[in-house]
């Protein structure tokens, strides 16, 4: 769909120049001859930039700007201005216009100006569609934390709604990062038992001892520095949920007291005699594959089959990269938040590296480079800049070689193909990778003999 662009001036030639100049970049231009003109449009359709000058009959453009700072802040203006009135353009931009231009007006320049602006206002708009998108799916969800939208996730939601009801041991499996904690707290917080406690435990933090201690609890004296009897998590978890991450790392002593809680729902504190019975749920969680731990020899075949009733398995971001835009607005929100920034979205480039990157820490790693670049962002939009520079670096599988000896000339026609080869003859997109207008791109495929291998078209 084209962008459309308003431009308003008086002087009817430089009117219908620059509209011819803005339909030969792929605009669709509306044209206006004094700021009444002007509002009549802004009020009866949408309008993605406004071109206009400042001095003109009737109704000045100082009325449309007004009204945009007021009611559309984010259309970008650009301001006309002759060389004796610039003063006027400066306090216009103060304002709230987007950028001045000096007439006679530079062709070139104006393609640019014009396409940062257009871009900003765009992306601004993808992120709040994307938002909008996120709120949609949380609604039919019932739980905000988990995001996606590709099959894999799909599938997750699916299990996630069939077995929270139930009283099922869940086993959730999946790499470092995947968000198996927040599955965990869905199960619990979509089931009978979300009044009751949930207890959470990462074996993997404690040592062998300290963690059969903190699972069953203890007597006082059943070892030094047990000064007092205390109560294990399956007891406090007793009428809910325990969730038990990493629980590939437990030794086999615990591994034995877990499978006869599974089994008998009951168990001894260490050092204890009397037999503690207890109601308890048990989700458990893993980045390891305990069928090979099984075969190794270091995890029971019998716990895993109690533990393992239902498995939800979450795919790596790498196997999703559908759910990334998704999970970029909505980190890009909440972080923009938490640190008193105005994000309103990020740009082409940097979104084609996050898409391209592989995210070995899957979805915490996504939200830790765009914490960074939130942090880093000099203005409202994301860009590949501030992106660290692992990301940063992610190639597209494309790259242009050029052998020494070659000249500007040379150089720069094998840019432009192989740039035009590279999106399948979409001027719009090389224009905008190469960071020049369309109409200078229609011009170099003219003087560099392209027109017959990508045409002519302004597609």
């Amino acid at each position: 769909m084209k962008l459309t662009i308003l431009v308003a001036d008086d002087e009817k030639n430089i009117r219908e120049g620059l509209g011819r100049a803005l339909e030969l970049d792929g605009y669709e231009v509306l044209m206006a001859e004094d700021g009444k003109q002007a509002m009549d449009y802004l009020l009866k359709r949408p309008v993605d930039l406004v071109l206009t000058d400042l001095k003109m009959p009737k109704v000045s453009g100082e009325e449309p700007l007004k009204y945009i700072a007021g009611s559309q802040p984010h259309l970008p203006v650009i301001v006309l201005t002759g060389h004796g009135t610039v003063e006027n353009a400066v306090v216009a931009m103060r304002h709230g216009a987007y950028d001045f231009l000096t007439k006679p007006v530079n062709l070139d320049r104006l393609s640019l100006l014009v396409k940062r602006a257009v871009e900003g206002r765009v992306l601004a708009l993808e992120h709040q569609a994307l938002k909008e998108e996120v709120a949609q799916l949380e609604k039919k969800r019932k739980y905000a934390q988990i995001i996606g939208k590709s099959a894999p996730m799909q599938r997750v939601f699916e299990l996630i709604n069939q077995v929270a009801s139930s009283r099922a041991s869940v086993l959730i499996t999946g790499e470092s990062g995947v968000g198996k904690e927040l599955v965990a707290d869905a199960i619990h917080n979509l089931s009978e038992r979300r009044a009751g406690p949930f207890i959470k435990t990462h074996c993997a933090a404690l040592s062998e001892t300290l963690l059969e201690s903190e699972l069953f609890g203890h007597e006082k004296g059943s070892f030094t520095g047990a000064i007092g009897q205390k109560k294990g998590r399956f007891e406090l978890a007793s009428g809910g949920t325990i969730f038990l991450d990493e629980i590939g790392e437990i030794n086999p002593t615990v591994q034995v007291k877990l499978l006869r809680v599974l089994q008998d729902k009951i168990f001894e504190r260490v050092g204890g005699e009397k037999s503690i019975e207890v109601d308890v749920r048990v989700v458990t969680a893993t980045n390891r594959d305990l069928k090979k731990e099984i075969a190794a020899g270091r995890f029971r075949e019998d716990l895993y089959y109690r533990l393992n009733i239902v498995n939800i398995h979450i795919a790596p971001l790498r196997e999703r990269k559908e759910d990334i835009p998704l999970l970029t607005a909505n980190f890009l929100t909440e972080l923009a938040e938490e640190n008193g920034k105005n994000i309103e979205g990020i740009d082409s480039k940097a979104r084609i590296a996050l898409s391209n990157y592989s995210w070995p820490g899957n979805v915490r790693e996504l939200r830790n480079c765009i914490e960074s670049a939130v942090v880093l962002c000099k203005g409202n939009i994301v860009t590949l800049d501030d992106l660290p520079p692992a990301v940063r670096s992610a190639e597209d599988g494309q790259m242009i070689k050029l052998e020494i000896g070659v000249t500007m000339d040379q150089a720069e026609r094998e840019i432009i193909r192989q740039t035009l080869i590279h999106f399948k003859g979409n001027k719009s997109k090389s224009a905008e990778v190469l960071g020049i207008g369309r109409k200078t791109l229609h011009r170099k495929l003219h003087d560099y003999d392209l027109i017959e291998e990508f045409g002519g078209g302004e597609v």
